[in-house]
């Protein structure tokens, strides 16, 4: 799909506050409430907008500690693959799940209470998962959001 300018108007402004309403969106880039609902239904029917999440704070709600994961399986298959797959994602504390190319096999955002939560998260759930060998861990302490590239 070709985006025009006002597609990415409509992407930057999304992506800033995904809860605009498409009369609200309209009125700040000068299209009325159906022209920009269709160019959303577009972007959407396109692949481009894949939804909108909500962002919880985790520090807010009691998890005061990130951790990103750096997972090396000691076996490879593509059984153990899916075994550490399912078994991980079934894990609370585990927000993000990706697979990548590299020193490690896996990258997992993680999040705990405090450090001895995370310890007790790391010994009694993720080194016990099917599959793990190396494990390197790296704690989160400031986090800036970026948007994407809309070319």
């Amino acid at each position: 799909m070709e985006l025009d300018e006002t597609d990415r108007r409509i992407l930057r402004a999304l992506s800033e506050d995904a809860t605009l309403s498409a009369g609200a969106l309209g009125r700040s880039l000068g299209l009325s409430q159906p022209a920009t609902w269709r160019r959303i239904k577009r972007l959407e029917e396109a692949g481009i907008l894949k939804g909108r999440r909500l962002d919880l704070d985790a520090a807010a709600l009691g998890f005061g500690v990130t951790v990103f994961l750096g997972v090396k399986l000691a076996t490879k298959g593509r059984v153990s693959l899916e075994d550490f797959e399912r078994a991980v994602t079934a894990i609370p504390e585990v927000q993000t799940v990706q697979h990548v190319l590299g020193l490690f096999d896996y990258r997992l955002r993680v999040v705990a209470r405090d450090l001895s939560d995370f310890e007790r998260v790391l010994r009694r759930r993720i080194m016990t998962l099917p599959g793990v060998g190396n494990v390197e861990a790296n704690v989160l302490l400031s986090e800036e959001r970026r948007p994407g590239p809309l070319g």
